[in-house]
């Protein structure tokens, strides 16, 4: 992963995970997570993931990303580099053939072209959103098995 990629990530993980009001309050989160920017880039890298501010509960203006929804914010967050390392996958679940996969926000989309590009006959497709991937499933398969074929995809 390309050091920007890692620090876009990084700023989507501590925005979602934290109220910050300021760009100085978020450069103190990256640095302490390894990531020295200029002011100069953070306004570029907000501006290249569409932040937004917007009143929080309390009234004061946070940093929100785009579709706040499917970003909620954690009671307890942890590093944004503990969070990176993790692979993502929250959980599945099955309704017939198709099955629901929940993420991590931001992790949906990586995930499902793994799922693409591991040629698993008995999955038709993927779609993915944010955090939430849709997987067809040819009539009659084996949920244990995709199961078990999607543990080793996640792990890789």
């Amino acid at each position: 992963m390309k050091i920007k990629d890692r620090r876009l990530e990084a700023i989507k993980l501590i925005i979602s995970s934290k109220e910050i009001g300021s760009q100085e309050e978020l450069l103190v989160d990256l640095k302490k997570e390894g990531f020295l920017l200029t002011q100069a880039t953070l306004s570029r890298d907000l501006k290249q993931l569409k932040v937004a501010k917007a009143a929080s509960m309390n009234g004061h203006y946070v940093y929100v990303l785009p579709n706040e929804t499917m970003y909620k914010r954690v009671h307890k967050p942890l590093p944004a580099n503990e969070m990176m390392g993790a692979s993502g996958f929250q959980s599945i679940r099955f309704s017939r053939n198709i099955g629901v996969i929940r993420t991590r926000p931001g992790y949906a989309s990586s995930i499902a072209y793994n799922i693409d590009n591991s040629d698993i006959p008995e999955i038709l497709g993927t779609i993915a959103g944010d955090d939430t991937i849709i997987i067809v499933l040819k009539e009659g398969t084996d949920r244990k098995a995709i199961s078990d074929c999607l543990n080793d995809i996640m792990l890789e």
